[in-house]
């Protein structure tokens, strides 16, 4: 039933006519703070847990603009609108609840944003109280699985909130992954015509040639491309390069000498070769990443579907101040590289942390450091075997934490018994 149907307020399924088996109701609201990251996983938790567990979503999200570069058949001017199966609910400002106030039977608050004051005093009105989650950031930290589920009692309402963290071991939340993920990334990988066809539509023009490496290159500004970009170009073999319209683009212009580095743009220096690509909704991404021979990744939502793509990454962790996001890095490689054999571990420890600003440095006289160096591609590409090999192990050992939705879901029914 759609939401507007709900009973105001407090009454959620509790009003469900006798003999049905009602839906679960869940409103999942989504601050977006960088672009796409939040809203990317807010999207596929939404449609997830509408598609493949039936429940009935309500997503409220306040930046319309951006959802739509995610997903273009939403209306950025409507208040209120059904896209694949979701109600999508222009969150206005912080202490809009909604055009009807309905409280339902699962409430995510998303990444700390915060739920209008109004709707947590109809919760705490409601006879069967809501399951209340809040949904953190991914992090591969050992701390992670002690706190996952743990519950935390408001300070006024009669009211539990549950921490949800998603993970990367056993004892987590998990992460992200629709249940026809793999069998579509294996139809693609089996079929030269759907990759033909891909190739096509993407760059204007066939598949590289076999000895060509390709590589996709999603990532935040970062002063280590530059360096990278002339060990491409001096490659002993072709490196294809594929770059997404976003804020790396700029880099791109200036190495190739350019205006600008926009959709559809074509370049060559050397060895590489790169095609500007536009933007793509979420779908669309994961074919890029099955394209590709490497993945450069960055933020959350496209460190995920890296891992399921099963092919060797580089990841581009949200910078924070204090280097803090640094053990967060470490202990995401501390999971993924733990089976490799020490040269490839190193190579891939040295080429992640150069890539995201802490390469090395030695002392300057005076008490400086020289500038960052970027890690060096020839030594880091020699190992692309291993990690080819350590990838499609990895989203294999990835899968035993179970899925997102999946976790959060079944945890919830628990709940609502």
């Amino acid at each position: 039933m759609p939401h507007d149907s709900r009973p105001p307020a407090a009454a959620g399924h509790d009003h469900a006519p006798t003999g049905s088996t009602p839906r679960i109701a869940c409103d999942l609201f989504c601050a977006v703070i960088d672009n796409f990251g939040d809203i990317g996983v807010c999207w596929r938790l939404a449609r997830q847990l509408a598609h493949e567990h039936d429940w009935e979503v309500r997503l409220f999200v306040d930046d319309l603009q951006s959802f739509q570069r995610l997903c273009p058949a939403l209306d950025p001017q409507r208040l209120t609108q059904l896209v694949e199966g979701v109600v999508v609910e222009h969150w206005h400002e912080p202490t809009h609840a909604g055009e009807t106030l309905s409280i339902a039977d699962v409430v995510i608050e998303a990444f700390a944003c915060e739920l209008p004051p109004v709707y947590i005093a109809a919760m705490a009105q409601r006879e069967r109280k809501p399951v209340w989650f809040n949904l953190d950031y991914l992090s591969a930290e050992d701390w992670v699985a002690d706190f996952h589920l743990r519950p935390s009692p408001h300070p006024r309402y009669p009211l539990l909130k549950h921490f949800f963290f998603p993970g990367l071991g056993k004892g987590t939340g998990g992460v992200l992954k629709e249940r026809d993920l793999d069998a579509a990334r294996t139809a693609f990988e089996a079929s030269p015509q759907a990759r033909a066809a891909w190739w096509q539509s993407t760059t204007g023009g066939p598949p590289p040639a076999a000895d060509a490496t390709v590589i996709s290159l999603f990532a935040y500004e970062n002063p280590a491309v530059d360096a990278l970009l002339e060990q491409w170009r001096d490659s002993p073999t072709p490196i294809v390069l594929l770059v997404p319209q976003g804020r790396i683009s700029g880099a791109l212009a200036r190495f190739f000498g350019v205006d600008a580095f926009a959709a559809g743009a074509r370049a060559e220096r050397g060895s590489l070769t790169a095609h500007g690509l536009a933007f793509t909704e979420q779908r669309g991404y994961d074919a890029l990443l099955w394209a590709s021979d490497l993945n450069f990744v960055r933020g959350e939502d496209s460190f995920v579907r890296a891992q399921w793509a099963a092919r060797p990454f580089v990841w581009h962790i949200y910078p924070q101040s204090d280097d803090a996001h640094l053990p967060k890095l470490d202990a995401a490689l501390a999971h993924y590289a733990s089976t490799l054999d020490d040269a490839p571990r190193r190579a891939l420890e040295r080429f992640w942390h150069a890539w995201n600003g802490n390469g090395a440095t030695e002392a300057q006289p005076g008490g400086g450091k020289a500038p960052e160096a970027m890690a060096n591609w020839s030594e880091f590409a020699e190992h692309l075997p291993a990690f080819k090999a350590r990838a499609q192990a990895w989203a294999r050992e990835l899968a035993q934490a179970g899925d997102l939705a999946g976790n959060l879901a079944g945890f919830a029914k628990t709940q609502l018994k």
